[in-house]
C-alpha cells in the first residue's frame, strides 16, 4: 500500500492565517517574516468523499426556537468572591476560561487556590506542563493547604500531550480541569513545535470539544507577549467562553483581574486581590485602597468614579504639568489612553482658552488601575488645570463626565450608582453632566450639573 503523501502549509504566527506557499509578509495581518511551514498528512479519503448532493453522513436535526427548553445556568462558587464576580457569579459546567498575565503575577497561585477549595466537593485535576509536581506541592504548602484532609486529594499530572490528558480525563471525568499552560502542550497529529500557532489552535479546539461534550469546566493558562496581549492567534479568544487578564505590576501588592470577554456574565468586570504570603486574598472594598486621602488638598489630584462592569469604583486621577524647555513637550499617561489626552488638551485650548503647547503633561491613575471609559475625561482636564494653576481642588469633590470635541459635557452610563458610591465614601460635592442629574437628591451630597466645559471651569 502506497504511503500517503505529506503536504505542507505555511501558517502566520501572528494571526493564524494559512497559505499554500511561503511569503515574506502575511497578507492578512501585515506581519513580516511570520510564516512558518507545517507538515500535515493528506487525508486520502477526502479525495473520494462524495459531494454535498451525495453526502452519506448522519442527518442533522433541527429544532424550533420556541421548542427550546430554557433553564437557568447552574453555577458553582469558587470560594473567592472576587473571582466569582469576574466570572459572572461562579463557574458554569462545560465552560472554557482562558486566563493570561505577566510571569509571576499570580495565575498559577490563583488557580491552585481555587482547586484546593473546590476539591472538597468535586473531583479536580491540575495539569502542569511548565513546573514539576514538587513545585506545585511546595506552592500548596505555602498556601497552608490541609494536605492531610480533603485538599490533599487533589490530583496532579505533569503532561504535555493533549491526547494523553484527554484520555485520562475521559476515564476519570474531573469536573474542573486546569491546564498550565497551553503553550507547553502539543497534539500528536501535528509536526509543528509546541507553542506554534497550529499547535495552539488545535490543542485549544480539542479541549473545547471535550469540555462541551462532557460538561467539564476548563481553565487554560496562556502566555502574554511583551505588549501584554495573549500570545498566539486571536482565534483562541473566540474559541473559549471567557477571557480573563491579570492587570498591574507583578511587583505590586494588589492584583486586578479583568474579564475582556464573558458569555456568561458582564464583560469588563474586574476583581481585586491582595497578594499575601498565603496567596491571593479578595479585596471586598477596592475603592478604599485606590484612594490616597491626603492630609491636605494638593494640586493636580481629582477623585472620579469609574464603572468596571457592574461595579462603580472610586479612583484618583493625578496630573503633573511642568514647563518644557525644548520644542517637543511630553504627553505621558499611565492607566489612560494617551491619544485621548492629546484630544482633551486640544479641547481645553480651543474651548477653555488655556494653551499647554509648551508644557509637559503627565497623567496617572493611582493604584495601577486601567480606565478605558470616557467618564475620566472631565476629571482629567480638571486635574491638569489644577496642576497648571498650582491650585488644589476643593476637598470632598467627585467628578465624572465625557468631554466632546465641541466642549460639551456628555453623560455616562450608571450615573445614580456612581453618585451612591461617592456618597457612601463620604464625598460631599459632585460635578456631573447635566443629563446625569438624579431625579431625587442624595443625602449628604451636593450635586452640580454642567453641560459645557466652560461651566466646569467657572465653578473652580
Amino acid at each position: 500500500m502506497a504511503r500517503a503523501k505529506e503536504k505542507s502549509a505555511f501558517v502566520c504566527q501572528e494571526c493564524g492565517a494559512d497559505f499554500p506557499k511561503w511569503a515574506g509578509r502575511c497578507s492578512e495581518c501585515g506581519a513580516w517574516n511570520s510564516l512558518t511551514e507545517i507538515r500535515l498528512p493528506s487525508n486520502a479519503s477526502s479525495a473520494s468523499s462524495p459531494g454535498v448532493s451525495g453526502y452519506a453522513g448522519s442527518n442533522p436535526q433541527t429544532t424550533l426556537i420556541s421548542e427550546v427548553r430554557i433553564s437557568e445556568t447552574p453555577r458553582e462558587t469558587t470560594g473567592l468572591d472576587e473571582l466569582d464576580r469576574v466570572l459572572g457569579g461562579g463557574l458554569v459546567e462545560g465552560s472554557v476560561i482562558l486566563i493570561g498575565g505577566d510571569p509571576g503575577i499570580g495565575k498559577s497561585t490563583l488557580l491552585l487556590q481555587t482547586l484546593l477549595t473546590l476539591q472538597a466537593h468535586m473531583p479536580c485535576l491540575y495539569v502542569t506542563g511548565e513546573e514539576s509536581l514538587q513545585q506545585v506541592a511546595l506552592r500548596a504548602q505555602r498556601l497552608e493547604a490541609d494536605l492531610s484532609g480533603k485538599q490533599g486529594q487533589l490530583t496532579l499530572m505533569s503532561e504535555t500531550s493533549v491526547e494523553a490528558i484527554l484520555a485520562h480525563c475521559a476515564r476519570q471525568l474531573p469536573r474542573l480541569l486546569v491546564v498550565d499552560s497551553i503553550q507547553t502542550l502539543h497534539t500528536e497529529g501535528l509536526t509543528a513545535a509546541p507553542g506554534s500557532v497550529s499547535q495552539l489552535r488545535e490543542g485549544t479546539a480539542q479541549l473545547v470539544r471535550f469540555a462541551k461534550r462532557h460538561e467539564v469546566t476548563i481553565f487554560i493558562v496562556g502566555h502574554v507577549t511583551k505588549e501584554g496581549a495573549l500570545a498566539g492567534p486571536r482565534v483562541l479568544e473566540h474559541m473559549v467562553d471567557t477571557v480573563l487578564y491579570f492587570e498591574g505590576d507583578p511587583g505590586a501588592r494588589f492584583r486586578v483581574i479583568r474579564a475582556v470577554k464573558n458569555r456568561f456574565g458582564a464583560a469588563n468586570e474586574i476583581g481585586v486581590f491582595a497578594m499575601t504570603d498565603r496567596g491571593l486574598k479578595p479585596v471586598t472594598n477596592p475603592s478604599a485602597i485606590f484612594l490616597s486621602r491626603h492630609e491636605q488638598p494638593v494640586p493636580g489630584s481629582v477623585i472620579t468614579v469609574t464603572r468596571e462592569g457592574t461595579r462603580p469604583l472610586l479612583v484618583e486621577v493625578q496630573a503633573l504639568v511642568a514647563e518644557h524647555p525644548g520644542g517637543n513637550p511630553k504627553r505621558l499617561t499611565v492607566g489612560l489612553d494617551q491619544n485621548r489626552l492629546a484630544m482633551l488638551l486640544a479641547v481645553l485650548h480651543r474651548h477653555g482658552q488655556i494653551a499647554l503647547y509648551d508644557q509637559d503633561v503627565f497623567l496617572n491613575v493611582v493604584g495601577g488601575v486601567r480606565v478605558a471609559e470616557t467618564a475620566a475625561d472631565l476629571p482629567s482636564l480638571l486635574a491638569i488645570l489644577s496642576s497648571f494653576r498650582a491650585r488644589p481642588l476643593p476637598e470632598g469633590l467627585i467628578v465624572f463626565g465625557e468631554v466632546g470635541l465641541a466642549g460639551e459635557i456628555r453623560p455616562v452610563s450608571g450615573g445614580p450608582e456612581r453618585l451612591a458610591e461617592a456618597a457612601k465614601h463620604g464625598f460631599t460635592h459632585a460635578i456631573v453632566p447635566k443629563a446625569n442629574m438624579p431625579a431625587r437628591p442624595i443625602d449628604g451630597l451636593k450635586i452640580t450639573a454642567v453641560s459645557h466645559l466652560n461651566q466646569a471651569l467657572e465653578l473652580l
